[in-house]
Formats: C-alpha cells, structure tokens, sequence
C-alpha cells in the first residue's frame, strides 16, 4: 500500500494521462499487483451481496461486490484458493495465469478473487464523500472476506472441512495474513506476498532501501543521482533555471518565479524521487503488459551514469522523460493544488476514483506508510518530511485527519493485529530484498508454522507472477517452497 500494497493488479489499463502521477505514496496506478497479459478466456465478473457494516447489529444495508471464480482445476472435496484483492481493480487475467494458478492445477483446487470494498468496481457507496467513506477500513474488509467465505461455502455446498487457502499481494498480503490472525476459523493458511505487517507513520526507511537498491548496481549511479539533485537544487533559486528545469523536466505548469509555493517545490521532488521508487520498487518483477516493465534498475542507472546524455540533471531529466513517454504522460504535473483539487473529487466517475483518493484515505487514517525523505536528504532532498504528507490528509479530508489523529490510529492498529510479533500459524510470508516494502514486513521467522522467505534480488511481489526462464534461481525456490508448505498445510 503507497502500501503498500498492491498496488495494483495494482491490476488495471493505464490509460493516456494529462500529466497526473502514475505512482504515489508507493501504490502503482490501478494497484501494486501489476497487469498480466494472457489471452485465455477469462470468467465474467460476478456479485456478491455484502453487509454494509459488519459491526452494526442495527445496520441492514447491503450493497454488491465484485468477484471471479475459476473451477476449471477443481476436484472433489479439493480446496478452496482466495485472491484478496487490494487498493485497486481486480483484474480477471489473475485467474487464469499466476503463480497461485499452478498451485491450483497441481492441488485441484477452485479459485475465486475478490475485490475490496470502495475499489475497482465494488462501490458501497453513491460516492467517496468524507462521511462516506468512514466504512473503508481494513477492518471490515476482513469481515467482508469472512462473510464471502461463510456464504460461498453454503452456496456451494462445500464439504464440512474444506480448507480455505488466502492469497494475496502487498496490502492484499497484508490481509491475507491478518485473515489467519482474526478469521483462523475460515482461512485454513494463507501466502502472504510483500505484505507489510508494521504499521509506521514515518516510514523513511522506504528510500533507504531505494538507495541501497541503486548503490548495488554502483555507487557511481548514487553519486550521480545526488549531483543531479544538488545541481536541480540550484537552478531552482534562479528565473533562468526555474525556465531550465520546466523545459527538460517537462513540466505541466512553471515554476512560480518567487519560489514561494513550498508546496509545489516539495510535491516536485517528491515526484521526482518517485521515478526511482516505481522503478526499484518493480524491478524485474515478470509482469508482462505494463508499459514501464521494461524499465530497470540497470536502465536508470546507465542513463545516471552517461555522460554522454549530460549533465547529471540532464540525466535526472532522461529518466523522469522516459517514464512520461513509457506511460503516455504528455508533461509532468507536480502543483500541489491540483493534486488535492483532484483528490478531493468525490464522484466515482473521476480520475482518482480508481483507487488514488480512497488509498490516501487508509493512510491518512490507519496506516500511514509515508515514504519521506529525512533519512536521505542528500539523496532525495530534505522537501517532503512527515508534515508534508499528513498536511495532505488535512488538506484533502479536513482538519480532523491530523497527525494526532495518526498518532492514536497507527498504534492501535498494529494492536490489532500484532505488528511484527503477530502469533499465526499455516502462514507464509515473501518478500524481495529489493523491494522497500519488505522493511515493514516478517523477513525472519523463528517459528517454522510461519515461515519467511527472503528471496535476494527480487521486488514487489515478484513471485506471485508467471514463472519465467530469467528467474533468479532463489526465486525459483520460493515458489517451490510455498508450494510444499501448501502441501503441508492441505495435509494437516
């Protein structure tokens, strides 16, 4: 989720933008499980009626949600494989290719995905007003997944001891594996791919590990990212290099001459920084269609690196140019007050209605995960502290969504579900060294019920994809041991 996350199948079609960022706050356009490509028959969309509020014993409201179901591997009295999608569309290419999906083939098991409530087309409510919204939680998105699976088993008619497995990727990792901890009744085990478990306000540890990916690679490619930056820096405090920067940057707007629009200067950085955080963050992760998966570590870093190109903010500019042009952005938008103008549409017909307002509302509210830059200001700048992004939450939800109340929120979620010391068993959890996010989630495990594997070299969620013949052979191995851990717990 940024969270996170799952995206995005973080999972939908990027389409042709005027200029508004296609990463934030560490969630890809349309969810952090990026997009595959098959070209199989895919199942139809099919509705599930929800509870509205699982918590209200005086609330009977209902609406409908979004879900597939694939039964073309099932056997009798096989399992059961859940998808839990996450902050964004679920895309019904995941049920015919993925990972899980040969788990499926080889268990004999059916598969059905499910959407979360408030995104892709799961819509509760006539639209995302403040008051609206007050039942996104991943609380309720919990129960809604334990009410699918009371209510499938009986429409189904499942035998009595059909085992439950959940799956999930990113802030879907996260839920699969709190379906262990809250619902271990109805979820037999769960792999949990990324997910973060640690619920954090200031998350800076983010761009450390975005550092550390690029300095891997060389510390000539660091280098030359901090003198790009630092020679931005100064441009910016000159009309001719404000005019310099609009131009190579390929900016929406110019940059305002008195330099007195702070926030437009710190939203600038930070998007920059964020060119290198989509890139870090989805390095080689074996998604197909995605317009910028051809774009990696390695490719950044021999721009960084080139003199040929220019100047290190010339290359600065190569790289945030090769992004607009991969999505099909015509310039880069960073004014502030645009942002939040369109983060505050609340109608489910608008750009951020794919996921991006209803995301920033779970972190402005219950898990922070603000990717800043105070552990490297030398790298990134020192523009885009905590304040810059909890001032967000004010200015796009209203005063009451303040740090303080983040400071009540954050700590008593990871009450609620354990943080990193969350006692569970039949669960599994992936991550990629890679991958910033793994920083908040179980990397080691002393307990061999809930195992962690650390797969080194690999990103966001990099096992959940169609195994390809370039696949480090750690990561090879992962998808073997999940496998036999499934095996196990199918066993037990």
């Amino acid at each position: 989720m940024r969270f996170l996350l799952l995206l995005s199948a973080l999972l939908g079609i990027i389409s042709v933008s005027t200029g508004w960022r296609t990463f934030m706050r560490g969630r890809s356009r349309y969810d952090n499980l990026k997009e595959l490509s098959s070209d199989d028959e895919l199942p139809k969309e099919q509705w599930f009626t929800q509870e509205f509020d699982h918590f209200s014993p005086f609330n009977n409201r209902v609406w409908k949600q979004r879900y597939f179901v694939n039964s073309d591997y099932y056997k009798p009295n096989g399992p059961i494989f859940l998808m839990i999608g996450a902050e964004g569309f679920i895309d019904p290419k995941w049920m015919v290719e993925g990972q899980w999906i040969e788990y499926a083939k080889e268990f004999g098991a059916m598969c059905f995905y499910l959407e979360h409530r408030y995104y892709g087309k799961s819509h509760p409510t006539p639209d995302l007003s403040v008051k609206n919204l007050g039942l996104l939680s991943s609380e309720l998105a919990l129960a809604d997944v334990a009410n699918f699976i009371e209510q499938i088993n009986v429409g189904y008619k499942f035998p009595k001891g059909t085992k439950w497995i959940a799956f999930g990727g990113s802030y879907g990792g996260s839920l699969a594996a709190w379906m262990r901890v809250k619902y271990a009744h109805l979820v037999h085990g769960a792999v949990s791919s990324s997910g973060p478990l640690l619920l954090e306000i200031d998350f800076q540890e983010y761009y450390v590990v975005v550092e550390n990916a690029l300095k891997e690679y060389s510390q000539q490619c660091v280098d030359a990212v901090q003198e790009g930056n630092r020679q931005f820096h100064i441009l910016l405090h000159h009309v001719a290099g404000q005019q310099k920067i609009a131009n190579i940057f390929k900016l929406c707007d110019p940059i305002d001459p008195g330099y007195t629009k702070k926030v437009d200067i710190a939203n600038l950085y930070e998007t920059l920084a964020s060119n290198f955080a989509n890139i870090v963050q989805y390095n080689k992760d074996n998604r197909r269609s995605s317009r910028t998966a051809n774009i990696t570590i390695e490719t950044v870093c021999d721009v960084m690196t080139d003199e040929k190109i220019g100047m290190p903010i010339d290359r600065l500019a190569h790289i945030n140019n090769l992004l607009l042009t991969a999505t099909e952005e015509k310039c880069l938008d960073y004014r502030y007050a645009k942002m939040i103008h369109e983060l505050r549409n609340v109608t489910w017909a608008s750009e951020q209605a794919e996921g991006g307002r209803q995301w920033m509302y779970q972190t402005c509210t219950e898990f922070g995960f603000f990717q800043t830059s105070t552990a490297r200001p030398k790298l990134f700048s020192n523009t885009f502290p905590v304040d810059f992004f909890a001032q967000q939450c004010v200015d796009v939800f209203g005063p009451k969504f303040n740090m303080h109340t983040l400071e009540i929120a954050v700590p008593r979620r990871n009450i609620l579900y354990g943080g990193l010391d969350l006692e569970v068993t039949n669960v599994v959890f992936v991550h990629g060294s890679v991958d910033p996010w793994h920083v908040l989630g179980l990397t080691h495990s002393s307990n061999p019920q809930a195992p962690a594997i650390f797969i080194n070299g690999t990103a966001h969620c990099a096992n959940m994809y169609p195994p390809s013949d370039r696949d480090m052979p750690q990561l090879k191995q992962a998808r073997v041991q999940i496998k036999g851990l499934i095996e196990q717990w199918l066993n037990n």
